[in-house]
C-alpha cells in the first residue's frame, strides 16, 4: 500500500465513522422502510418492551457509541505515527525502535479487541450485518496491511552502509538480483558497483584493473559472460580466423614458444622471429643475434627459445644465449655462453629470470631493479640435466627451479648452498616434467621387474615439504608429456607414448579422461575446465570436449606437434621437424634452399571472431585446380584445365 493510499484510506474511515453517530438510530434503532415483518427483521421484537427498558439500552448504546468514537478518536491521535511508520516501512526503511513498535502493535490489538468486545452484544442484536461486515472489513484490512509491511525483513536505517556492503558480498549475481527487488534500499546496495567489480574479478575477467575502470560494472560482467559464450560456440565450431606465421627465409623451424599475444621462433639459420598477435600485421619482427654468432659461418642453429611478457631469450649449438626485451627488439639486452651444448632452457613466466643447462652445469641470471642482468647462482648436478622449468607465482618470492637428470628430481632454490633432491629412483628415469605454484609432477619410466608393479607412474611431490602426495596412472608405454601448471585445480593433464590422452583427480588418485588420441603418441597437451588441446607425433592437433570425451575438430599439418598453447579465445600450434638437414629438391645437391615442406608451421587461430573471412583461410584452401601449379606442393599438372570449355586434361 502506498502513502498516499494510505492517507485516502484514513479519510474515508473518519467521515464513515463520523457519518454513523450522525445518523438517527442507525446502530440502535433499525430503519422502518427495511423492517416490515418480525419474521424478517428480528429486532422489531424489542419494540414490544418497556419504555424503560428501551431507555437504559439507547442509554447503553450511547455510551457504547461513545466507546467506540472515543477509541477512534484515540486511534486517530496515534494516527500520524502510524503513517510514518507505515511510510518508512514501504520505503525499505525500519523505525530504529523496533521494541517500541512491537509494543504499539500489541497495545493497538488489545484495544481493538477491548472495542470488539465491548459493544459486540449489541451490534450484533441491533446494528444490520451489512453495516457491521463493511465496518469489520475496513478495520481488518488496514490492521492486515500494517502487519503486513512491518513483516518484511528490512534492514534497519541506522546500519550503516559499509555494513550492509559487507554483507551483500557474499552473494552471487542471481542472490544479488533478487535483493534488488526488495526495496530501494536494497536496489541501491545490490547494484553497488564494488560489488559487481569484485564479481567479475572473481570470474577471471579484467584482472589488473582498478574500480574505476569501468563506470558500470555490473554491465561489463554482463558483456563479458555473453563474449565468453560466443567464444566457447565459436571453439566448438571451429568458427574464427587461422593465419600461419610464415617465415620466408627458406631454413628449417627448430623451436617455438609463446606467451599472451607473443610468438617466438628459432631457425636453423640463426635467426630468431618474433610475432605480435594482439596488434598483428602478419609480419614479424628481426631480432637481431649477438655479434660472435653474427660473424659466425655457417651460423649455428637455434636450439631453444623461450618468451614471457617482457623479455625473449634464445639459445644457439655453439653455447650463446641471447637475450631481449619485447617493448624494443633490436639488439640483446644480456648475452653469455656455456661450454659446450645446451639442452633445457627456460624462463620464469613472472619475472625475468633465465636459467639454462650445459650438460650437468646449470646457471641462473637474473635481472636487477635497474635492468642490469647478473649471474644469481650456478652449480653442478651429478649427472645431466634433461629437463628443467621453473614454478610460477614466484614473483615477490626467490625463484624456484626444477631439475630433472637422469632418475633424479632436484628442486633449486637460490638462496641454498645445494640443490634439494626431490625423488632418486635407480634404474627409472624421469620422462617428463612440470611444475605448478604448490607441486611438481613428473613421469618415470618403469623397467624390469617393476612392471608387474602396474606401469609406468606419475609421481606428484609437495614444493613445500619435499614429500610425495600422490602417485597416478599405470601404463605401459612412457608419458611423454604432462601439463599441472595450466590445468584447472586438482586436475592433471598427460599424455603417453600408448595414444591416450589421460586427466587425473589429484585428490582421489582416479583418471576421470582416457581419450584414444594420437596413433603416433603424444606429444603436447593442455586443458582448462572444458575442454583438451593435445598434439600427436603424426602432426594431428585435436580439440575434446572433456566432460563427454569427443572430438570436436582436427588439424593435421606434415611435422610433429612440439608446441600447443591456448587461452580464452586464441590457440598457438606449431608442427617442428625432427629432421634438420633434409635433401634439397635435386638428389645430387644438397645445399638448396629447404623446400616448404620441410621447413615447419606455426598456426594461430583466434575464435574472436564470428565467422571466417577470406583472408584468414589456410593457403592450402585457396589453392585452385585451374592453375598450372599447385599451391601447397608446387605439383605442376601435365595439361591444366580449360578455363574456356570447362572440359578435362586429356591423358
Amino acid at each position: 500500500m502506498a502513502a498516499n493510499e494510505l492517507v485516502a484510506f484514513r479519510e474515508r474511515w473518519k467521515r464513515e465513522l463520523k457519518n454513523r453517530k450522525e445518523e438517527n438510530g442507525l446502530v440502535c434503532v433499525p430503519s422502518s422502510s427495511k423492517s416490515s415483518s418480525s419474521r424478517d427483521h428480528p429486532e422489531q421484537k424489542d419494540l414490544k418492551k418497556p419504555r424503560d427498558t428501551v431507555k437504559q439500552e439507547e442509554s447503553s448504546c450511547t455510551e457504547d457509541e461513545g466507546s467506540v468514537s472515543g477509541g477512534s478518536f484515540a486511534l486517530e491521535a496515534d494516527q500520524p505515527q502510524y503513517v510514518s511508520i507505515a511510510r518508512s516501512l514501504l520505503e525499505g526503511r525500519t523505525s530504529p525502535l523496533l521494541d517500541r513498535i512491537q509494543e504499539e502493535r500489541t497495545r493497538r490489538k488489545r484495544q481493538y479487541h477491548n472495542m470488539t468486545n465491548m459493544c459486540s452484544v449489541s451490534l450484533q442484536q441491533r446494528q444490520p450485518q451489512w453495516k457491521v461486515k463493511k465496518e469489520e472489513e475496513l478495520v481488518d484490512q488496514l490492521i492486515l496491511d500494517l502487519n503486513e509491511v512491518n513483516d518484511i525483513p528490512f534492514f534497519d536505517i541506522e546500519l550503516p552502509y559499509e555494513l550492509a556492503l559487507k554483507i551483500f558480498q557474499y552473494l552471487n549475481c542471481m542472490e544479488l538480483g533478487r535483493c534488488a527487488q526488495v526495496s530501494r534500499a536494497w536496489r541501491v546496495l545490490a547494484e553497488d558497483g564494488v560489488l559487481w567489480f569484485r564479481l567479475c574479478q572473481r570470474e577471471g575477467y579484467h584482472q589488473g584493473v582498478s574500480v574505476s575502470s569501468s563506470p558500470c560494472w555490473k554491465s561489463t560482467l554482463r558483456d563479458c559472460r555473453n563474449s565468453a559464450r560466443t567464444v566457447r560456440s565459436n571453439w566448438k565450431n571451429r568458427v574464427g580466423s587461422v593465419s600461419q606465421l610464415q617465415f620466408e627465409l627458406g631454413k628449417i623451424l627448430c623451436d617455438v614458444s609463446s606467451c599472451d599475444s607473443f610468438v617466438l621462433a628459432g631457425y636453423t639459420s640463426g635467426d630468431v622471429r618474433l610475432w605480435d598477435t594482439l596488434h598483428w600485421d602478419s609480419t614479424s619482427s628481426f631480432l637481431k643475434t649477438n655479434s660472435l654468432s653474427a660473424n659466425t659461418h655457417p651460423r649455428p642453429h637455434v636450439s631453444h627459445v623461450q618468451i614471457n611478457s617482457t623479455v625473449a631469450a634464445a639459445s644457439y649449438e655453439d653455447g650463446c644465449v641471447d637475450l631481449w626485451s619485447t617493448e624494443t627488439g633490436g639488439e640483446p639486452i644480456h648475452h653469455y655462453q656455456i661450454p659446450g651444448r645446451i639442452q633445457a632452457l627456460s624462463l620464469s613466466p613472472d619475472s625475468p629470470v633465465l636459467v639454462s643447462a650445459a650438460g650437468s652445469d646449470v646457471r641462473l641470471d637474473s635481472a636487477n631493479d635497474c635492468g642490469y642482468w647478473r649471474t644469481v647462482c650456478e652449480t653442478r648436478l651429478p649427472k645431466i640435466v634433461e629437463s628443467l622449468t621453473f614454478v610460477p607465482n614466484q614473483a615477490d618470492q626467490s625463484p624456484l627451479v626444477v631439475l630433472a637428470a637422469g632418475e633424479d628430481v632436484y628442486l633449486l632454490n637460490p638462496q641454498e648452498e645445494q640443490p634439494r633432491t626431490l625423488h632418486s629412483v635407480y634404474g627409472h628415469p624421469v620422462t617428463c616434467l612440470d611444475a605448478s605454484n604448490s607441486l611438481t609432477a613428473f613421469g618415470v619410466k618403469r623397467t624390469g621387474w617393476a612392471m608387474h608393479d602396474g606401469g609406468n607412474k606419475i609421481h606428484v611431490y609437495s614444493l613445500e615439504t619435499g614429500k610425495p602426495t600422490v602417485c597416478v596412472g599405470s601404463s605401459p608405454g612412457d608419458f611423454t608429456c604432462v601439463n599441472l601448471k595450466d590445468s584447472p585445480p586438482h586436475l592433471l593433464v598427460c599424455g603417453n607414448k600408448d595414444r591416450r590422452v589421460r586427466v587425473f583427480d589429484l585428490r582421489s588418485s582416479s583418471s576421470l579422461v582416457s581419450l584414444y588420441a594420437h596413433h603416433l603418441g603424444v606429444t603436447s597437451v593442455q586443458a582448462d575446465d572444458w575442454k583438451i588441446v593435445s598434439g600427436g607425433d603424426e602432426g594431428l592437433v585435436c580439440v575434446w570436449e572433456m566432460r563427454m570425451g569427443t572430438k570436436l575438430w582436427e588439424m593435421h599439418n606434415r611435422h610433429p606437434v612440439r608446441h600447443v598453447r591456448f587461452n580464452t579465445s586464441t590457440l598457438v600450434t606449431a608442427n617442428i621437424p625432427d629432421d634438420k638437414s633434409p635433401r634439397g629438391a635435386c638428389i645430387t645437391d644438397d645445399d638448396l634452399t629447404a623446400h616448404r615442406r620441410h621447413r615447419g608451421v606455426i598456426s594461430h587461430y583466434d575464435f574472436s571472431e564470428d565467422a571466417l573471412s577470406q583472408e584468414h583461410i589456410l593457403p592450402i584452401c585457396r589453392s585452385d585446380y585451374i592453375d598450372s601449379s599447385g599451391y601447397n606442393y608446387n605439383i605442376n599438372l601435365a595439361v591444366p584445365y580449360d578455363r574456356l570449355s570447362g572440359s578435362h586434361p586429356s591423358h
